[in-house]
């Protein structure tokens, strides 16, 4: 299978094989990654909270301007080094339901912060105190789903 291929190639990399032989540099990379994920998923939260009605004397587009480069710049830190950690053992994870559940669950809050954005947020300046309860709803779901990708983060160490 190509998926096969690719993981098995991945897994071969000079850079895999840095990382499972350097004791050191797993661990490194590990904790860039969840400093990283901090940023993102504490930007995200406070975002969501917001438009669940929490701070409304911050105006929605205003937290938005200044969350946004934050969460952004995290990505810069979380994407590279996961993929750094899932090379060290590709064919093993791809096989790990709570991994592939991991991955289902940030597409999905991919998909449902592109929703918001192209729908409830384009009316934001519009809102007073309060967000309209569609938006409220993505702003929910979004919460809902990172708390669950940070769960199936942790359960990989266990399973």
């Amino acid at each position: 299978m190509p998926w096969q291929d690719a993981a098995a190639w991945a897994a071969s990399t000079p850079l895999a094989q840095a990382m499972r032989g350097h004791a050191w540099l797993y661990p490194i990379v590990e904790t860039t990654h969840i400093v990283g994920f901090v940023v993102l998923v504490g930007s995200v939260a406070m975002f969501d909270l917001r438009v669940l009605g929490f701070g409304r004397d911050l105006p929605v587009r205003a937290l938005a301007r200044h969350l946004l480069p934050w969460s952004v710049g995290s990505l810069a830190l979380i994407v590279p080094t996961g993929l750094m950690m899932f090379s060290t053992q590709p064919l093993d994870l791809l096989g790990n339901p709570v991994f592939l559940l991991k991955l289902t669950l940030i597409a999905t809050a991919g998909l449902n912060a592109l929703a918001f954005h192209l729908g409830p947020y384009r009316h934001a300046e519009r809102w007073t105190a309060s967000a309209p309860p569609w938006a409220r709803l993505h702003a929910a779901l979004s919460l809902l789903l990172w708390i669950a990708i940070i769960t199936c983060g942790r359960m990989l160490a266990y399973v």
